[in-house]
């Protein structure tokens, strides 16, 4: 498998990198929150623009976004529109979604772009290529809060991912009960041995889900989402626990 790099971060390679979201309403807030993930133990940082009460006001997003990178440095920048239905805090048009995605990606200012890969395969073909044409990497996600799917189901969709040209293949699970953690790592320790040529990322939420989140060295997921003070997903556990324990489990 090739890791992928941005900005030194070798994302699939050693202990599965920490990502840290940041969910602020207002530019302020952003920046505040991203002042503080300098001092973290972390290696990506994640942008969650739909809490943002002005991302459809694309200049105003913009601005943001260039103010973050300054703030940031070196650290990499994931953005991420998390839409209504998969989660996120606001509804968006696909034709919004599109351009947004890869406005952002030609702004220069971020590293990599996440987009929802059952968003529509003309859609999500044409985000991916003009992402890339603007030298940003793709993360493809997909995120069911409701169950777990079926262990080939879970195959399937990475596979997907993986075959319309994401970076990296991302799956977020809702498990109901114990047995749907481990049919999440399974899924998960099967792509990564029979098929995957590149990083992913898998979990399984909540607090059943926990796990998931620091085992990824052991069943092949290359990235976990860790919270500075307020999480963006059921089940992100502190940060700086989670480099702990990462580290524990590595030794």
């Amino acid at each position: 498998m090739k890791p992928v790099v941005v900005r030194g971060v070798a994302i699939g390679e050693g202990i599965p990198k920490i990502c840290v979201p940041i969910v602020g309403n207002t530019r302020e807030e952003i920046l505040a929150a991203a002042e503080e993930c300098k001092e973290l133990p972390l290696d990506v940082v994640e942008w969650r623009a739909d809490w943002y009460d002005q991302v459809l006001e694309l200049e105003e997003t913009l601005e943001t976004a260039r103010q973050l990178r300054t703030v940031l440095g070196e650290i990499p920048l994931l953005f991420t529109f998390r839409t209504k239905k998969e989660g996120g805090e606001k509804a968006i048009s696909t034709q919004e979604y599109e351009k947004l995605n890869i406005q952002v990606a030609e702004s220069g200012y971020v590293d990599l772009v996440d987009v929802e890969a059952f968003t529509g395969d003309e859609e999500v073909t044409r985000m991916i290529e003009g992402i890339h044409k603007a030298g940003v990497k793709v993360v493809a996600s997909n995120h069911d809060f409701d169950q777990t799917p079926k262990k080939d189901e879970i195959v399937r969709r990475l596979m997907k991912m993986q075959e319309m040209g994401a970076d990296i293949p991302k799956l977020a699970a809702m498990p109901t009960c114990s047995r749907d953690v481990l049919t999440l790592l399974d899924a998960t320790l099967t792509m990564q041995e029979m098929h995957a040529d590149r990083p992913i990322i898998t979990m399984s939420m909540a607090g059943t889900g926990v796990i998931s989140r620091l085992a990824g060295e052991t069943f092949g997921s290359a990235l976990t989402f860790g919270a500075a003070k307020k999480a963006s997903a059921p089940g992100q556990i502190g940060v700086e626990d989670l480099a702990w324990i990462l580290k524990k489990l590595h030794a």
